[in-house]
């Protein structure tokens, strides 16, 4: 997603207020960001907490300012500058983390940002993106860049089967109808499904269902999500991010507080450590985030 972003970024870089911060990334893929922007790129180097007060400063004087780093270091190694000097003053800092997930595979758990939204959304002032194709981040950018208070996007990588046709953003998207039990996924590893489910009958196919924006308070459940699920009697939850803090938690308690008793199962990342060092794929496999163990979980493998 990468290209979507620096295209999408060049795009509003016509803003003479608008300020790009880096920790020492976006060599061969932001360059004509930094050709656009000149002077208002600024490297701030390996200096993440550094770069997140600078950032929350030039907010706080009215820049339109823009934060880019790999995911755990643009939300972990800094937190405490997002929680006091960006989210605690409603500033509207905008926190992009490349390689959400398992995005970066194989440099292992310090890369691996699979607690990421989960620890920002229990900050004041902060919505969540995650995009869930290539197509969705100008869009993405666009609802982000016009909150009035901070965002995180973490990004990805669109990961559709080929042919299919990427339906328009929207913060929830039905990508697959069928009259199974509804699946519910957060973020990119949803593309992985779309093959397997499509190749079941209608009648037991579950219904996919993605989400690209939290908290929920900001996008509640579709109603024709909810009728699935009363029907149904459950759904299932797959995000590439631990159980705790991340997004079945906060839907169990919405539906909870909303009268909607479901069995809600969930598949979610398991660990930051695994026996063996490996791509997404594999490492998703070990959380058993992969199509086989989805189908497996809901009866139908």
């Amino acid at each position: 997603m990468r290209k979507q972003l620096c295209d999408a970024l060049v795009a509003r870089a016509d803003s003479p207020n608008m300020a790009f911060l880096t920790g020492d990334l976006g060599f061969m893929a932001l360059e004509p960001l930094h050709e656009k922007m000149g002077e208002h790129f600024i490297n701030a180097g390996v200096a993440e907490q550094n770069m997140i007060s600078v950032a929350a400063a030039m907010a706080r004087q009215g820049w339109d300012t823009w934060v880019y780093s790999i995911a755990p270091f643009c939300y972990a190694r800094p937190f405490e500058q997002i929680r006091n000097d960006i989210a605690f003053h409603k500033l509207p800092v905008r926190l992009i983390g490349n390689g959400g997930g398992y995005g970066y595979g194989v440099m292992g758990p310090t890369h691996h940002a699979i607690e990421d939204y989960g620890i920002l959304l229990a900050l004041p002032n902060m919505s969540a993106f995650i995009p869930v194709f290539d197509e969705d981040v100008p869009q993405v950018i666009e609802r982000a860049g016009s909150l009035p208070h901070a965002a995180y996007i973490r990004l990805g990588r669109g990961e559709p089967p080929k042919g299919f046709d990427v339906p328009a953003y929207a913060p929830w998207r039905q990508l697959v109808k069928g009259g199974g039990v509804p699946v519910v996924v957060v973020g990119p590893v949803a593309g992985t499904y779309i093959e397997a489910l499509l190749s079941l009958p209608e009648t037991t196919r579950p219904s996919l269902w993605v989400l690209g924006e939290l908290p929920l308070a900001l996008n509640a459940p579709p109603q024709a999500l909810i009728e699935q699920m009363t029907r149904a009697g459950e759904v299932c939850v797959v995000e590439e991010h631990v159980a705790r803090g991340g997004f079945a938690s906060e839907f169990a308690l919405h539906l909870l507080a909303n009268g909607h008793f479901v069995k809600l199962r969930h598949l979610h990342a398991k660990a930051h450590h695994y026996a063996r060092y490996g791509s997404q794929r594999y490492l998703r496999e070990q959380s058993g985030l992969d199509p086989k163990t989805l189908l497996e979980t809901l009866g139908l493998a």
